[in-house]
């Protein structure tokens, strides 16, 4: 899953970026209001983690002007500050959660995955395709009854595909799973991941459409 994070303290905003790094996600770190509509008005995210205390633009102003815009971009908003008229005021401005510091990284990511599966219109962990099952919390798949053992990438692109059933991803869109701004992109990564998941899940699991990109079929 790609996440932007927005966090102006250097400390909370590298902790953070390591430890989602760690459980599987491709995360983009900015750390002012204005960098993060930046940064949603060029690339795509699938949440926000936004801090509320930003220089330049207030996370409360980000949220405002993301909505006004009409991006619907899942935003998980966190601060230390915890009364409920402040809580109401977040939620009103546009977030869909809020999470008060300090607060617990396994709660933080059960937030995300909850956020997410609303998102996308799910009510549970597992992603399913035939036979195969993904568990986005678990970070696990089967074929059947047999645990298929994923690499990294193999399991971001798999869930990206398996997230989007039924939909063309195109090869940019994968590569941005996979890499963030600052890293150099291996020009034949996403063909490689995907014989590699084909040698694992059977060759007709990933479709690919030539010139547009890949799709996994329900």
């Amino acid at each position: 899953m790609r996440l932007l994070l927005v966090e102006d303290d250097d400390m909370l905003g590298s902790s953070l970026k390591r430890g989602l790094d760690q459980a599987g996600h491709n995360v983009e770190w900015v750390e002012d209001g204005e960098a993060a509509l930046l940064a949603t008005d060029t690339s795509q995210f699938d949440l926000m983690l936004l801090d509320v205390n930003l220089p330049k633009l207030s996370g409360m102003e980000v949220v405002k002007k993301l909505r006004q815009s009409g991006n619907k971009l899942p935003v998980l908003m966190l601060t230390a500050m915890d009364s409920l008229d402040y809580k109401v005021q977040g939620l009103d401005s546009g977030a869909d959660d809020y999470l008060t510091k300090p607060f617990d990284f396994e709660e933080l990511l059960a937030r995300i995955r909850s956020l997410t599966r609303r998102a996308q219109d799910r009510s549970d962990a597992v992603l399913r395709a035939g036979e195969i099952e993904l568990n986005t919390t678990a970070r696990t798949l089967t074929k059947g009854s047999e645990a298929i053992p994923l690499t990294a990438k193999e399991l971001r692109v798999c869930s990206l595909l398996m997230e989007r059933l039924n939909k063309i991803v195109s090869k940019a869109e994968i590569e941005d799973s996979l890499y963030g701004w600052s890293e150099e992109v291996d020009s034949n990564t996403v063909e490689v991941t995907v014989y590699n998941l084909r040698k694992k899940l059977g060759k007709e699991f990933i479709q690919t459409l030539r010139g547009v990109g890949y799709m996994v079929k329900a």
